[in-house]
């Protein structure tokens, strides 16, 4: 089995923000940063050239090997944000949150797909963040 693709990088985070051409993009990013970092107390690592990762996870994949991975993270896709919970996705938040897409059958899978954050509620979007990050510590501590 081949090994993670995306790693771990020494780019600042910051830096790849600041390299985001449309400024309502960066703004989003800025704020889906300290939200992340709210929830993690953990700062942003850059993952591969554009996912943005937060706080430490390992779990072992169907190799059977040890990957490290983030808790949380999100990428600026041209199309949309696309945020990675890691630890499962809050169905009833979901559908308080707003405009969004969600991949993935199941709420632990997947990503959720937002266009711009002025599109979904904030709060609930924090409380989503905030238990995702809180289910995975769990599942890790077992």
């Amino acid at each position: 089995m081949a090994e993670l693709k995306t790693k771990p990088t020494t780019v600042s985070a910051d830096t790849f923000i600041k390299s985001i051409d449309d400024e309502g993009r960066r703004k989003d990013c800025k704020d889906l940063v300290a939200m992340m970092t709210k929830a993690t107390k953990a700062k942003p690592v850059m993952f591969g050239p554009a996912i943005i990762g937060f706080g430490d996870w390992e779990y072992t994949g169907s190799n059977g090997k040890t990957n490290k991975w983030f808790q949380v993270g999100f990428s600026p896709r041209k199309a949309a944000l696309s945020l990675y919970l890691m630890g499962g996705k809050d169905k009833a938040l979901l559908a308080k949150l707003g405009k969004v897409k969600v991949s993935g059958t199941d709420m632990a899978a997947g990503c959720i797909y937002i266009k711009q954050l002025d599109d979904i509620d904030r709060p609930t979007l924090q409380k989503l963040i905030d238990g995702s990050v809180k289910n995975l510590r769990k599942v890790a501590k077992k």
